[in-house]
């Protein structure tokens, strides 16, 4: 996954504004890394100290090689690693030969790494970053100075895995708001192109097909003029749990409009989609809702073919669900096969509009 990514995807894809922001998070602390650091190579050779010169020099050259990777191929080079490595040699040896005037980069390194590396492996670091500073104080300082040092050092790396920590709860939770229908939990349409591409390209690369099933209500509108908005809710909620129970695991199920929900079906042939949608609407309109309400739906069903774009495929599923509407309701319209010729040159266009079949007279 790159580091560049434009304005407008990162808007439409909430996944992709958080990792993005990320990795704007890891340039800029190896920046300023950077040019903190560059100066203090030219002090420490000027004293003497040519072996901790190198290790700021290779503290240096990293930061280059990361900065520069981001920029030219958006990839993070070497994962971090050499980051903690270098600081835990760097401070280690500096404070050995320098005291105190050594020590006091130890602390803004150990918490940098709670931004630069995943929880669990900063963590390991400072472990290991603390272990080797207290046992450097012990050797080179007294034993207050010793205890006050491994204590600072150390409350200083758990406040900083604690904020890091909240951060990416807060992440998480900000990501799933986004990207999640607040009243059944499915996916919402902010996710809905990178995941139909994904599938597009499965089928381009690996002759892999896959299909869609678009679900929508039977004159929905009538539920919540008799029954309130309220019912409808509870329907809606209802039906998105009926539909989970039948999909397997790497099924996705989205809400797509107000009544209307989409399946994607890695993997799976137009003809057993089609076997999957008959199984819904009898589940669907064996079972009633709310006790006393009952439902039907009606289903448009599209396997994706070779050389179109995702939004001609939802189309084509969309187009379907339309005819079943007209034709009756209740029942499910297999889409027919695009016309030769379409071209997959596209890859992010606009959302294409859902029928309101609820709405056809």
């Amino acid at each position: 996954m790159k580091i560049l990514t434009s304005p407008e995807t990162m808007q439409s894809n909430p996944n992709l504004a958080v990792l993005g922001f990320r990795r704007q998070l890891v340039y800029h602390l190896h920046f300023w890394a950077f040019i903190a650091v560059v100066p203090l190579i030219l002090i420490q050779w000027e004293h003497g100290n040519h072996l901790l010169a190198a290790f700021l020099a290779l503290f240096c050259a990293n930061a280059v090689l990361v900065i520069g990777c981001l920029r030219l191929t958006g990839r993070y080079f070497l994962k971090g690693w050499l980051f903690p490595i270098l600081a835990v040699v760097s401070a280690a040896y500096s404070t050995a030969i320098n005291g105190h005037a050594g020590l006091y980069w130890a602390y803004p390194a150990a918490i940098a790494l709670f931004f630069l590396l995943p929880l669990k492996e900063a963590g390991a670091c400072n472990i290991l970053f603390v272990t080797v500073m207290s046992v450097t104080s012990f050797l080179k300082f007294s034993e207050a100075d010793f205890w006050r040092i491994t204590f600072s050092l150390g409350l200083s790396c758990v406040f900083a895995m604690v904020f890091a920590w909240l951060v990416g709860r807060m992440q998480q939770e900000l990501t799933k708001l986004a990207t999640t229908d607040p009243l059944t939990g499915c996916l919402n349409r902010s996710q809905l192109a990178d995941i139909l591409n994904s599938q597009i390209q499965m089928r381009e690369r690996y002759e892999r097909v896959s299909s869609l099933v678009l679900v929508d209500l039977d004159y929905f509108k009538v539920i919540n003029d008799q029954w309130g908005h309220l019912a409808g809710d509870k329907v809606l909620k209802e039906l998105a749990l009926r539909i989970r129970k039948r999909l397997r695991e790497n099924d996705q199920l989205f809400r797509i409009g107000g009544e209307e929900f989409m399946i994607v079906l890695p993997e799976t042939r137009q003809k057993d989609a089609d076997t999957l949608a008959h199984q819904l609407l009898s589940s669907i309109s064996a079972t009633p809702f709310l006790e006393d309400i009952r439902v039907t739906a009606s289903a448009g069903v599209a396997e994706v073919s070779q050389g179109e774009t995702w939004s001609i495929w939802l189309n084509r599923a969309d187009q379907a669900l339309y005819t079943a509407k007209h034709q009756g309701r209740n029942q499910i319209v297999n889409a027919s096969k695009p016309h030769a010729g379409v071209s997959a040159t596209v890859e992010e266009e606009p959302l294409p509009p859902i029928s309101k079949g609820g709405e056809v007279a």
